[in-house]
C-alpha cells in the first residue's frame, strides 16, 4: 500500500509542475522559429525607427543583426519601452533587450549576460542660463526635470532630487521634447543618447553633474534553467567588445548624425 500511495503522490507532483518549466528553452525556440525577438524603443543612438521606411536602426540593431547573421536566423523587432522591457521578457514577448543596466532589482526578475555591453555616464541637458556643477544644484523647488520612466535615470533623480519636480516620459525623444518646448528645465539621460538628441534640437548645454554617475550597461534575457541563450550572447558580445566592433558601430551612428565621434566620450572603458 505504501508503494502505491507513493506512486500516486509522485503522479500528482508531476501534474502540478508549472507549465513554464515544460516550455522550450529560448535557444530551442529560436532554432525552431528561425528568428529571435529583440525589444526596441525610440532612443538614439541605441535604437531609432525611420518614419519613412518603418525600419529600425541604431547601435543595438547593428549588434542584433550581427548576432542573427552569425546564428543564421532572422531578427524580429518588437516595439516596447524601457519601463516595460522586463515584463516583456518575463511574458515571453521578446528574447533580449539591449542597453539595460543590470541593477540588483532587475536581476531579481530577469537574467543578464556575463560581460559588459558598454560604459557610459549620466548627463543633463539644461538651459544655458542654469548653473549645473553638482546634482544638488538641481535639487530645488521650481526646477522641472525630465527623464525616462522606469530607468536607472529615473531611480537616480528620484533619490538625488527630492525637492525638484520630476516629469517622467516613456521614451527619450519625449524627454528631450519636453525640454525643447520649455516644459522642463533639464533633461536627464546617459551621455550617448543625450549628445545625439542635443544635435537634433540644437539647443541647451550638456553637463556631467558631480559626483559623476558612471554605469556599465548590459543585455537582459529571460531567466530560465537552460542558459545556452544567455551564454551564447555573453560570448558574442564579448567578442564584439574586445575587437572594437561595438565602438565602431557606435561611431558609425554618430557619423550618420553628423556628430564627430572624436568629440564625444567613447563607450569602451579602455578608451575613456
Amino acid at each position: 500500500m505504501r508503494i502505491r500511495h507513493f506512486i500516486v503522490l509522485l503522479g500528482l507532483l508531476v501534474a502540478a509542475t508549472p507549465a513554464a518549466a515544460q516550455e522550450k528553452s529560448t535557444w530551442a525556440a529560436i532554432k525552431e522559429r528561425g528568428s529571435f525577438r529583440v525589444g526596441a524603443t525610440q532612443a538614439e543612438p541605441w535604437y531609432f525607427k525611420d518614419p519613412r521606411s518603418n525600419e529600425w536602426g541604431g547601435f543595438s540593431m547593428h549588434v542584433a543583426r550581427a548576432i542573427g547573421k552569425a546564428m543564421n536566423v532572422k531578427v524580429d523587432v518588437v516595439e516596447t519601452t524601457w519601463g516595460n522591457a522586463i515584463a516583456a521578457l518575463q511574458a515571453n514577448q521578446i528574447d533580449l533587450m539591449f542597453v539595460l543596466d543590470a541593477t540588483p532589482e532587475r536581476a531579481m526578475a530577469v537574467d543578464f549576460i556575463m560581460t559588459p555591453l558598454l560604459y557610459y555616464a549620466m548627463a543633463v541637458l539644461h538651459k544655458d542660463a542654469l548653473k549645473v556643477e553638482l546634482w544638488e544644484d538641481l535639487n530645488k523647488p521650481g526646477v522641472n526635470v525630465a527623464t525616462t520612466l522606469g530607468t536607472v535615470m529615473d531611480t537616480h533623480v528620484t533619490t538625488k532630487l527630492p525637492k525638484a519636480t520630476i516629469n517622467r516620459f516613456p521614451n527619450n525623444d519625449e524627454v528631450v521634447a519636453s525640454f525643447q518646448s520649455g516644459r522642463s528645465d533639464v533633461a536627464v539621460l546617459f551621455h550617448p543618447p543625450l549628445i545625439a538628441l542635443q544635435k537634433k534640437v540644437g539647443m541647451g548645454k550638456i553637463t556631467l553633474p558631480k559626483p559623476v554617475r558612471a554605469s556599465v550597461s548590459s543585455v537582459a534575457v529571460r531567466r530560465e534553467a537552460d542558459t545556452t541563450w544567455r551564454d551564447y550572447l555573453t560570448h558574442a558580445v564579448r567578442y564584439y567588445y574586445e575587437t572594437g566592433q561595438l565602438q565602431a558601430w557606435y561611431e558609425e551612428f554618430l557619423a550618420s548624425r553628423d556628430i564627430n565621434p572624436k568629440s564625444v566620450p567613447p563607450i569602451m572603458k579602455e578608451l575613456m
